[in-house]
């Protein structure tokens, strides 16, 4: 049986974390696993990212993205494929051989709840982190940002 040479109670315990939807909005984010999985079906293969929030107070949250790029469905493949290429564009990539070129890539996701599950998100686009316009810088104090203080 394993013996501790420390006590335990001295550490803080992790905070749990909520698996409640992210507020509606623009995070910035980027691509961190992603996997090629079949369908329930077994009729198709779909794209499966992990994209998790880099900064603010939902830093770490993640957010799954599923992508049914090989599809009976033809519509659905068209749709996957053309989320795939704003993924790419806002990742600032030429040609996209293999998702690992997206994996730790800065980006802007906007998120939205999703009308037919209001437990969840969905995503609802994706901007270059470089085109995205920066949010304003908040002054508190009678000095200017730059301004030492």
């Amino acid at each position: 049986m394993p013996v501790f040479d420390f006590d335990v109670s001295t550490y803080e315990a992790p905070k749990r974390t909520s698996f409640e939807p992210l507020p509606p909005g623009d995070y910035n984010a980027m691509i961190t696993d992603s996997q090629m999985k079949i369908t329930k079906a077994g009729t198709g293969e779909y794209l499966e990212l992990t994209i998790q929030v880099i900064d603010g107070a939902h830093s770490g949250r993640r957010i799954w993205e599923r992508l049914n790029v090989v599809n009976a469905n033809k519509v659905a493949e068209e749709i996957a494929r053309s989320q795939l290429n704003g993924i790419k564009a806002a990742c600032n990539i030429d040609k996209l051989e293999a998702s690992e070129q997206l994996h730790d890539v800065p980006f802007v996701m906007s998120l939205d709840i999703d009308r037919r599950d209001p437990t969840r998100n969905k995503i609802m686009g994706y901007t270059s982190a470089s085109k995205a316009p920066r949010p304003a810088v908040a002054v508190t104090s009678g000095k200017k940002p730059w301004e030492r203080k």
